[in-house]
């Protein structure tokens, strides 16, 4: 196993690595909307909150060597679950034809009182 570490992402605000690898698989941990160059979220809606989630994952795939279209499951964590339908808007826009497997729940809360965080598992 192995840790993965990018700057392109928040740094872990805890005691957790940004992802890990374990042979082909690579581990994601749950992406809050930070922007890595703010230290803070990004103006805007849930879409553009998901967008940011999402970025982060991307990012700690390419450090990974891989990408997005390596994703085979995902976990979305969101506080209101009426803004479903705009976080699928957002999340479409991250995945071509074969979207990976997915789940969505609504939780009381999230870190940082982030309405959204998502974590990803990638075959490369």
């Amino acid at each position: 196993m192995s840790k993965i570490v990018t700057n392109n992402a928040p740094a872990a605000i805890g005691p957790y690595s940004q992802g890990v690898t374990a042979g082909k698989f690579v581990f994601v941990s749950g992406q809050l909307p930070i922007d890595p160059e703010t230290g803070s979220f990004p103006e805007g809606d849930i879409k553009v909150l998901t967008a940011r989630s999402l970025k982060n994952i991307e990012a700690i795939l390419k450090e990974a060597g891989g990408s997005l279209e390596n994703v085979v499951k995902t976990s979305i964590f969101v506080t209101d679950l009426k803004q479903f339908a705009d976080v699928n808007e957002a999340y479409s826009k991250f995945f071509g034809d074969v979207p990976p497997a997915r789940s969505c729940v609504e939780v009381a809360a999230l870190p940082k009182g982030a309405a959204v965080e998502i974590e990803a598992i990638a075959y490369i």
